[in-house]
């Protein structure tokens, strides 16, 4: 199990976007852009039931999550792993979200009937990259 070391969990806990990577039934890749934050050493993203990440999940648990510096593009990170699902708490995690990217308390486009669920990504392999 990959480790986070502090740069990296502190370059994970800035507004900054970041993006998951996850496999399609095919075996191809499907990126999209996500907030995140940091438990522990795992990575948390939250998405919606039906989208494209979480059905993609439950056929393949694999996931990388990255991120980079917006200031330093040589400040980096990326964390692969295991991607699981939790429903237990996502509506809460899409609201700190929120606070944390918008700075608003609640997640404001949430649609009618959506239902939230958290991606706890379990590192297995941690790449961090910084210039200084």
């Amino acid at each position: 199990m990959g480790k986070l070391s502090s740069g990296a969990k502190e370059l994970l806990g800035r507004p900054l976007p970041a993006w998951a990577t996850t496999v399609r039934p095919d075996g191809s890749l499907h990126n999209t852009v996500v907030w995140v934050t940091v438990d522990g050493d795992d990575v948390l993203i939250n998405t919606a039931v039906g989208r494209a990440k979480e059905r993609y999940l439950r056929n393949d648990a694999r996931v990388s999550v990255s991120m980079i510096d917006p200031e330093d593009a040589f400040h980096w990170v990326t964390v692969a792993g295991q991607g699981k699902l939790e429903s237990e708490g996502a509506e809460e995690l899409i609201d700190a979200l929120a606070k944390k990217y918008l700075g608003q308390d609640k997640y404001p486009f949430r649609a009618e009937g959506e239902v939230r669920v958290t991606v706890r990504v379990t590192p297995d392999h941690v790449l961090y990259n910084t210039s200084a």
